[in-house]
């Protein structure tokens, strides 16, 4: 894709306290792309997201979207930029409904606007939350609170989609399903950025990976070419 990336991750280093977490990790997602991190759990691959959309600052390097540098930015105009966090495990308000989870998701003063066109887009995507829509949320499976989850992120209008671990605590059943969704995300011409420890399944839906292992960038390439590796194949896949 021709361009500057969408994205710009630039020799980020960071961590919490005394304890660090990344090393100059630089990557880059271009618009329509879907990105993987992949990696075992503790590689800093949910550091790495929490970096890209301000929950913490790195302490050296720099992350850019679309040109602009976010560390010249208020956390709280992250969202407004374009950038929608899906955290692991989902973290919805399990005693609001549905309807009012995503509605959570449109708060900046753009999404508020189109909020009824943002919602009917949900529910088209994902007909089980229309059905759903007046249900606690916390009375869900897990598989359909991670839809919820993922339709909250899309409620803002996000140009990058950060999915962190959708696949993390689910039956292998339910982890098909998830995966269907990144496909059906992906074809709306979404670009993801999704950090995952399923790599085979992930593997699968991205166009690109990045291997993340102890905080360092070990590996990336295209899916294809992250598949086919004898040392993923050995380490991560059993193969």
């Amino acid at each position: 894709m021709s361009g500057p990336p969408m994205l710009e991750v630039r020799n980020v280093s960071a961590g919490y306290g005394s304890f660090r977490a990344l090393f100059d990790v630089s990557l880059e997602v271009r618009a329509g792309e879907a990105v993987g991190v992949i990696g075992p759990n503790g590689a800093g691959k949910t550091t790495l997201l929490r970096v890209i959309s301000k929950i913490i600052a790195p302490t050296s390097g720099s992350v850019v979207m679309e040109g602009q540098d976010l560390s010249r930015v208020p956390a709280h105009r992250v969202v407004e930029m374009g950038i929608a966090h899906v955290p692991e495990h989902r973290r919805l308000f399990p005693r609001l409904t549905v309807e009012e989870n995503l509605r959570m998701g449109a708060f900046h003063p753009e999404a508020r606007r189109r909020h009824a066109e943002r919602l009917d887009f949900v529910y088209e995507l994902f007909p089980r939350m229309k059905e759903r829509r007046l249900q606690m949320a916390g009375t869900m499976s897990g598989g359909e609170q991670q839809m919820c989850a993922i339709g909250r992120g899309l409620m803002s209008g996000p140009k990058l989609l950060l999915l962190d671990e959708p696949s993390a605590g689910l039956a292998p059943v339910i982890v098909q399903q998830v995966f269907s969704l990144v496909r059906r995300i992906r074809a709306e011409g979404y670009t993801v950025l999704i950090v995952e420890q399923n790599i085979q399944q992930v593997l699968q839906v991205v166009d690109r990976a990045y291997l993340l292992e102890v905080g360092t960038i070990k590996q990336s390439g295209p899916s294809a070419e992250l598949l086919a590796s004898p040392e993923i194949r050995r380490a991560y896949l059993g193969l």
